[in-house]
């Protein structure tokens, strides 16, 4: 279907990736996948036709539609939700008005016998036939079940778009990508700012569509639930897999190891190659058998051992002091904002140690809550901190409130206190800032680096509590799995809002659901939770 043939990416002198060549064939399902900086948001760019490579060609037949969704997008303002998403059929009332005013041209003109009158019928019939073909009927039905499934209510389809946050416009975006029913959809990163039940609905969108799907992600569950084909991007080349992520990583250890021994077998034959020639350069008898050995080695062409990610982010958090037994006392705790009732008579305990989730559809009061037991925001009933209690808080926007002009060491040197001070560099190493890294300016950070950042701060300071919403936006999944262990390690309480479920399984042991203007509590792991959900709505 979508042809990629002999791709070269230069830029500055250097190559990003050099003579790459795949297929992508109908109904393919491809992860994209490679370390940061490896090239997979330019190869996405250049098969959405927004970049062009420096050599190469990618071939899509004429009739294949192509849809992107960058990480990033700028979204126009004057329209309601509702229409906005609606917009994915523009294209088709487009269709409607050419054939009526190509209608309109044939009854007036008499030139019946002419090639352009003919060429006009026929141009009449052909798109005709493709708009009668597309069933229009349901469209409004088909905007509304993918504004819901992605998790906006009914109640917002007549509101402006200009009312709603980046993430929530973004939702819009892919709605109308997926009412115009591509054939090839390009995402990348889709999840980040969707809640649980949205991912799994459009997990389950793009499982049961005939669409081919190339996407970055950083959601482990998310990729290995939808794709069937892993694309690896490394060292500027590519490897194909046909397995899903999973099974990738258990293929791609398979063929480092052997690459790891054809590499050192290799090098064997090198020292022995250049021990032979040394040994009998002066010696008339074995001038042959030495040139020959010479020519070898001219014409090897060395095996390349792919490269291993082996920067590691070393996260650990200091002991704690001991808390109260109960570090928050939830009673009837409400909150509205211009009289609508976003949670009311919210109750209950969070025992110390205990690690838990508050989990739900984005706006039903998860960071609200939060923000609450932060002080941050007045609200009805009471909330009690335990004895003792000391608060780290990372909150969503805490990457993008940083002072952008201070450089990385400054940033942290400005907070540290006491001995810490005299470790600054060492602490900045541990985080990847080592050496020239810790003098870039925050303004050049990447969203990861920056998460990476506000989790040193977080460590700057004795607590005991950690309250995190959304840590995970940004992070690359082995820095996910460093934070993940070290949470499971930290011996104080954790509070932690994520819609990332690979994140949360294994580390919270209790979920607070928040929905339909109330908090539930669930005695269980996050994926107990999600199945008793699926079974709540089946049973509807």
């Amino acid at each position: 279907m979508v042809s990629i043939d002999g791709l070269t990416v230069e830029f500055g002198g250097t190559t990003l990736f050099k003579d790459v060549s795949f297929v992508i064939n109908p109904k393919d399902r491809i992860a994209l996948m490679g370390k940061n900086g490896a090239g997979k948001s330019t190869l996405l760019k250049i098969l959405a036709g927004l970049r062009t490579p420096t050599r190469g060609s990618v071939s899509i037949p004429k009739d294949c539609n192509v849809c992107y969704l960058p990480q990033h997008m700028m979204t126009e303002d004057g329209r309601t939700v509702f229409d906005e998403a609606s917009q994915a059929f523009a294209h088709l009332k487009e269709m409607e008005a050419q054939i009526e005013a190509m209608n309109n041209e044939l009854a007036t003109r008499t030139d019946y016998e002419s090639d352009s009158y003919m060429a006009l019928i026929e141009k009449v019939s052909a798109v005709s036939e493709k708009f009668y073909a597309i069933d229009m009927t349901h469209f409004e039905e088909d905007v509304e079940k993918a504004l819901l499934g992605l998790g906006f209510e009914r109640s917002d389809f007549g509101r402006p778009t200009s009312e709603f946050s980046g993430g929530w416009r973004m939702r819009i975006e892919l709605a109308k990508l997926l009412l115009r029913k591509p054939d090839v959809l390009l995402l990348d990163e889709p999840t980040n700012h969707l809640d649980i039940e949205s991912i799994g609905w459009l997990e389950d969108f793009i499982i049961n569509s005939p669409m081919a799907v190339v996407v970055i992600s950083h959601d482990r569950r998310f990729i290995d639930n939808i794709t069937t084909r892993t694309i690896e991007v490394t060292l500027g080349r590519i490897y194909d897999y046909k397995a899903r992520y999973s099974h990738y990583l258990e293929l791609r250890k398979e063929r480092r190891q052997q690459q790891q021994k054809q590499y050192e077998d290799q090098q064997k034959q090198i020292a022995e190659a250049r021990e032979f020639i040394e040994r009998f350069k002066g010696t008339y008898s074995k001038t042959y058998q030495v040139q020959s050995k010479v020519k070898w080695l001219e014409k090897l062409e060395i095996v390349e051992v792919d490269e291993e990610d082996t920067s590691a982010l070393r996260l650990k958090f200091p002991p704690c002091a001991r808390s109260g037994n109960y570090p928050v006392i939830a009673e009837g705790v409400g909150k509205s904002y211009d009289g609508i009732p976003v949670f009311s008579n919210a109750s209950f305990t969070i025992k110390r140690g205990e690690k838990v989730a508050f989990a739900g559809r984005n706006g039903e009061g998860k960071s609200t809550m939060v923000k609450a037991i932060m002080n941050e925001i007045s609200h009805d009933g009471t909330l009690t901190l335990g004895h003792n209690v000391r608060i780290g808080y990372f909150a969503q926007n805490s990457a993008s409130l940083l002072d952008e002009e201070l450089t990385v060491f400054q940033t942290i040197d400005d907070i540290a206190v006491g001995d810490v001070r005299l470790k600054i560099r060492d602490l900045l190493g541990a985080f990847m800032f080592g050496g020239e890294e810790n003098q870039k300016k925050v303004k050049v950070l990447s969203g990861g680096e920056r998460v990476r950042l506000c989790m040193i701060k977080l460590l700057l300071e004795p607590i005991n509590l950690l309250i995190l919403d959304e840590p995970t936006n940004h992070l690359d999944l082995k820095t996910k799995d460093i934070l993940k262990q070290a949470l499971r390690d930290f011996d104080g309480t954790i509070i932690l809002v994520s819609h990332d479920r690979d994140f949360l399984d294994g580390l919270v042991s209790k979920v607070y659901e928040f929905g339909g203007g109330r908090v539930r509590e669930h005695l269980c792991g996050i994926n107990e939770f999600l199945e008793k959900k699926k079974a709540e709505q089946s049973a509807l």
